[in-house]
């Protein structure tokens, strides 16, 4: 039992660090947590999971506007969306799960066989971007690196992560629990936007 409290107790400090302290990283905030509980040597360590239930639970108690600025990010979503429908992009991530807070991105999955093709729309667009690489656990214990654009839009941040097209069948694991990360389109974002269940 007190394995469990640990864990609970663990999961609540990272939650209030994820909120409070702008910190995106779940394996962080967990470490950073158990050390001030004092609990640095403990091998109960919460989940993902675990965290992100507490996330949720604590931003519907303690963030007043939470509703407010998480469909304020998804119609942004929306609008990028619309600019880069030639790349078939998909939201993903805290904006679609709605665990987005004021420091989250708004990640969107785009794709396309020739890494071009998005630098060329950037630069129609006149937005200016930077560029990263960022490691994705894959399936069957791989990895894959992939090229990400980061560009701001009405002053929020978006990352655009480029994949391949045959990637549009199968999305990456989650970060979370290892399943497929849960991606909508356009079209797929409008009806949740229009149903109030964004």
């Amino acid at each position: 039992m007190q394995a469990k409290h640990q864990r609970q107790a663990i999961a609540v400090e990272a939650a209030r660090i994820i909120v409070h302290e702008g910190q995106k990283n779940y394996g962080t905030a967990k470490r950073k947590a158990a050390e001030r509980l004092g609990m640095a040597a403990t091998r109960h360590l919460p989940s993902n999971h675990e965290i992100e239930q507490q996330l949720r639970t604590y931003q519907t108690l303690f963030i007043a506007d939470h509703d407010r600025q998480l469909q304020t990010l998804q119609h942004l979503a929306l609008e990028i969306m619309q600019h880069f429908a030639s790349l078939r992009p998909r939201l993903v991530g805290p904006v679609l799960e709605g665990t987005a807070d004021q420091h989250s991105s708004i990640t969107l999955h785009v794709f396309s066989d020739n890494p071009d093709d998005m630098v060329r729309l950037l630069l129609d667009l006149k937005l200016p971007f930077s560029t990263s690489e960022r490691r994705l656990r894959w399936y069957l214990n791989a990895y894959r690196n992939i090229q990400v654009l980061n560009i701001e839009w009405r002053g929020h941040g978006c990352e655009l992560c480029l994949f391949n097209s045959i990637d549009l069948r199968q999305a990456p694991p989650s970060p979370i629990d290892g399943q497929p990360q849960r991606r909508v389109s356009m079209d797929q974002l409008q009806r949740l936007l229009e149903s109030g269940c964004g």
